[in-house]
């Protein structure tokens, strides 16, 4: 049973930063692609970054871009989301999610996905 368990999520002023981490056990992780999406009210759930199993490729939505770092700790099965420099519309659930397919920014290609955290943005 692969298991999923974000944190770090809370409320920031603008501008400010976050590190969410994800806590991954049950499967190899060194052999799933992992990811983060996040979900807004009312909207559709949105691919945010996601590094595939041997650390060759990142993938970033254009939103977050140069913002946002995705990095993992294999050795401690640890997925984790720098957040600099946000925004109100960074407002939304976290949620991390893992998989063995390529890498991808579709959410119905992940098989695994973490219960989420809130993340606002706010003055």
């Amino acid at each position: 049973q692969v298991q999923l368990v974000e944190s770090g999520g809370g409320l920031v002023q603008p501008g400010g930063s976050l590190r969410l981490s994800c806590a991954v056990s049950g499967h190899t992780f060194s052999a799933y692609t992992m990811a983060w999406f996040r979900q807004a009210p009312g909207k559709e759930r949105d691919f945010v970054a996601a590094i595939n199993w041997s650390w060759e490729k990142t993938y970033y939505a254009d939103s977050v871009k140069g913002r946002f770092t995705i990095a993992r700790d294999d050795a401690n099965n640890i997925l984790s989301l720098e957040m600099n420099s946000l925004k109100p519309e960074d407002t939304a659930v976290y949620y991390c999610a893992a998989d063995r397919a390529p890498l991808t920014n579709a959410p119905y290609e992940y098989d695994y996905w973490g219960q989420g955290t809130q993340v606002t943005v706010s003055a």
